[in-house]
């Protein structure tokens, strides 16, 4: 894989972080930083967010969710780095099912 090649970011982010705006957070985040992928509320009241895109603007998204929008409180995130699939055309919000 060459610097420049994109990568796939898995994240958990644990805390305060449903109900508070968080996944419309990283929707407009991941928007503003060109990544393709989703956000969306787990069962167990975590945040999933799966982006691809730049490892740089990857890294600024992990920032992001490390701090999250004013009214969420985030406690942990688990990442994992994958290779990139090239699935998603853009980043939404996907709803738990």
């Amino acid at each position: 894989m060459t610097e420049s090649a994109p990568k796939r970011l898995h994240a958990i982010v644990e805390g305060v972080v449903q109900g508070v705006g968080f996944r419309m957070f990283v929707v407009r985040l991941a928007t503003e930083l060109n990544l393709t992928g989703w956000v969306r509320n787990t069962w167990d009241g975590n945040v999933e967010v799966v982006a691809e895109g730049e490892e740089a603007q990857l890294n600024k998204l992990l920032a992001g969710l490390k701090v999250g929008p004013r009214a969420a409180h985030v406690t942990n995130v688990r990442i994992e780095w994958l290779q990139a699939t090239g699935e998603f055309r853009d980043f939404r919000i996907r709803y738990t099912v």
